[in-house]
């Protein structure tokens, strides 16, 4: 479960640079068909920005679905991260090919979670004076001083750990920063690409693996060209004039020199299959292959006593008669439904007692003083974990005016048995809120704790965050409450064993099949009610 070995190609070692300075017979790319057509009458866009809020995160290869909003980190049973994120550089000179190179790994790669970002999110607000000098083309974009280095460091060594962080949107038409910014996670694999990717001595130390994109200066030019005049609305004398004045004496000054830092330089970019496939067999040897997430907390934390930040509701003769109806196989779905209510508007209430309360007086009717108590937090938001999560809104709901609900969707890789965050949606400012995270069934607790990573992530204090489901699994207590010590977990009922298959036992079944009326898949676990693809 230990990160990574690093490094493991000497930097400048010469056989490594011998096998990856590669040469085809392939004539260079023609000049001809990248020029802009004469004439050509095609409106410019009218928004062209650093990162899309349009846009799906993912990318759809012809191997498969690979989600780049990154994913948070998975813990492992100790509640340390079990592996930071691989990170590649891609540096070379403007309009050398370095994003379609960073695809082409991608999608060779064929990992599920990869996060791309581009140094063109990064540049630095612009002072008036300096706006002015862009809209004439008189401002060097090409210059490592117009890059947020800070900003650029801050971001990696988090999305390293797999932490949330804010994405910048710039927009080239305005060139200025967009007032919404992008979260993203980290990932198995990041891509980090950039004409100044290699500039900053402190970012090197962040990349595990740099390469250098080397194309011909006159192809360069020519996807320039076509680049600024289609998609930034540019005129061609601008371009041309920008690249003279700025592009061309950057790149010999300041990016031409950092190919001696690369572990790897790519004649030709994306025309040199051979150099990209080697760099993915060299990526493959470097992620680690761990093991099952939830056959580790199976082991784990064995024969311990609960701990004490548990709290199961009182087991009355009426608590206990609901359980036996929900968990009898035979019952309708309809008295399903009916019951699992009840015991959810039981559980919202018994866990609202753990909120922190002031003593307060008040006049009654008959004018007489009332010494009482009222909630003394900021506000209370529920989080459900989709499906079954959601089923417990309306009980919080019902019992909390104007409670706010967000939603998260963490499914099981069927392959690797990592929970991934598919979806994500809190509301704003949930740093000061009482969380109440909600699952109806917790086995292993490898969803909850990652549901709890990403409220921490979010900023929400452990000791805010409360925990509630109708079932737990001993060993699902044991995980989140090792992992996360202040964390209050609140149920119905506690069973003592999970079986091979992670179902609790003797359980209650797959929760959202039977209240949804859905068919249970042959492999389903009482955690996840589907499993990613």
């Amino acid at each position: 479960l230990g990160a990574p070995t690093r490094r493991p190609w000497p930097h400048g070692h010469p056989m490594l640079r011998q096998l990856l300075l590669l040469r085809s017979n392939s004539s260079a790319e023609s000049l001809e068909r990248l020029y802009p057509a004469v004439g050509s009458t095609k409106p410019p866009r009218k928004r062209t920005t650093s990162q899309c809020k349009s846009e799906p995160p993912l990318l759809r290869t012809s191997k498969r679905t690979i989600y780049t909003a990154g994913r948070p980190p998975w813990y492992n049973e100790h509640g340390t991260q079990s592996k930071e994120a691989f990170v590649i550089g891609l540096g070379g000179g403007s309009a050398s090919g370095k994003t379609t190179v960073a695809t082409m790994i991608i999608e060779a790669l064929d990992v599920p979670w990869v996060v791309l970002l581009s140094m063109d999110s990064f540049y630095k607000v612009l002072t008036k004076q300096q706006q002015e000098q862009a809209a004439n083309n008189d401002f060097n974009f090409d210059h490592p001083d117009a890059f947020d280095f800070d900003l650029i460091i801050a971001t990696l060594k988090k999305l390293k750990q797999g932490k949330s962080v804010k994405i910048p949107i710039y927009d080239f038409t305005t060139h200025s920063r967009k007032k919404e910014w992008k979260t993203l996670y980290g990932a198995n694999v990041i891509i980090f690409e950039g004409i100044m990717a290699f500039a900053d001595k402190e970012l090197l130390k962040l990349l595990d693996l740099k390469i250098f994109v080397d194309t011909d200066s006159d192809i360069r030019l020519v996807r320039r060209l076509r680049r600024d005049i289609s998609e930034r609305g540019r005129d061609i004398e601008g371009v041309i004039k920008q690249y003279n004045k700025f592009v061309k004496p950057a790149f010999d000054q300041y990016i031409q020199p950092t190919m001696r830092l690369a572990d790897i330089v790519v004649p030709r970019g994306s025309g040199n299959r051979v150099a990209i496939e080697l760099i993915v067999q060299h990526v493959h040897s470097q992620l680690e292959e761990v093991r099952a997430p939830r056959a580790a907390l199976a082991s784990a934390h064995q024969c311990h006593p609960l701990p004490q930040t548990l709290s199961v509701l009182k087991s009355t003769p009426q608590v206990r008669g609901m359980h036996t109806i929900i968990r009898n196989k035979e019952t309708s779905r309809d008295e399903f439904i009916f019951y699992s209510k009840r015991l959810m508007r039981l559980l919202i209430e018994h866990a609202l007692s753990f909120l922190p309360f002031q003593s307060c007086t008040v006049q009654t009717p008959q004018g007489q003083d009332y010494e009482g108590r009222t909630y003394s937090g900021k506000q209370i938001t529920g989080v459900s974990i989709l499906r079954a999560g959601e089923t417990m809104e309306p009980a919080l709901r019902a019992v909390c005016k104007d409670v706010r609900i967000g939603t998260i969707l963490i499914q099981t890789n069927c392959n690797t048995g990592e929970p991934e965050l598919h979806y994500l949606r809190l509301p704003k400012d949930i740093s000061e809120d009482h969380v109440i995270l909600m699952d109806c069934t917790v086995s292993t607790g490898a969803a909850a704790m990652m549901a709890v990573r990403v409220l921490l992530d979010h900023d929400v204090p452990e000791d805010k965050i409360f925990l509630l489901s109708l079932l737990m699994a001993e060993m699902g207590v044991h995980s989140v409450a090792y992992a996360f010590p202040r964390v209050k977990i609140i149920t119905t009922a506690v069973d003592k064993k999970v079986n091979d298959l992670f179902r609790i036992i003797p359980g209650i079944g797959n929760f959202g099949d039977r209240y949804f009326g859905t068919d249970a898949p042959p492999d389903w676990s009482d955690e996840e009610d589907a499993l990613s693809t």
